[in-house]
């Protein structure tokens, strides 16, 4: 779900930039550039695409970042195989943000105390890809400023890939990226009572 900015000319001014910033990218299309993917929607499998992304980036030999803004310190395979890549900087977000934390104030720190090592990963030119794990809700909740983050993001190196992930992307990341795939969920085995699954889901 996308927030209205209120004010007219704030508007203005951010849809400005970034169309500035859109425009520019088009022209250099014929160029190697860093490309920001989003993932939406609420159908599984935006984190998994993600992560099929790092595995590919790591097959070449690039450097890749890693910030989880929801997963907390709950284990999955996935951080105990990427962890374990030389080629990797993985971090979790402090108590992950989630229903069961139901303290908004320790939210907001711990949104922020992850937002710091998404922006050192995002001026880090010798990071070829970051990927941005459930950014979305951050900015959805307002735990983040929006404009600090679409700041930092358009911002990064010009070589640097950037995967974001999240239900509910806003309008400004949506016409910010430069492609955005919505995943739309049809059937989910959790309602059909079926657990989590180690391996598919964890």
């Amino acid at each position: 779900m996308s927030k209205t900015i209120k004010d007219p000319d704030q508007h203005k001014r951010r849809m400005q930039a970034i169309k500035s910033h859109v425009d520019k990218r088009i022209a250099k299309a014929q160029e190697d550039k860093g490309t920001f993917v989003l993932l939406t929607g609420n159908g599984k499998g935006k984190s998994s695409s993600a992560l099929g992304m790092v595995a590919r980036a790591l097959g070449h030999g690039m450097k890749v970042g890693v910030v989880q803004f929801l997963k907390g310190e709950w284990n999955t395979g996935e951080i105990d195989f990427f962890k374990q890549q030389a080629n990797v900087q993985w971090e979790i977000m402090p108590a992950g943000f989630t229903w069961e934390t139901q303290n908004r104030d320790s939210d907001i720190v711990s949104s922020e105390q992850a937002w710091e090592k998404a922006a050192t990963m995002l001026s880090d030119p010798s990071i070829d890809l970051v990927v941005l794990d459930e950014l979305t809700y951050l900015l959805h909740y307002e735990y983040l400023l929006e404009d600090t983050v679409l700041g930092a993001l358009m911002n990064r190196p010009e070589s640097q890939h950037l995967v974001v992930t999240g239900r509910g992307a806003s309008d400004a990341l949506i016409e910010l990226a430069d492609t955005v795939s919505e995943i739309k969920e049809v059937k989910h085995a959790f309602k059909r009572g079926i657990k989590a699954q180690k391996g598919l889901e964890f």
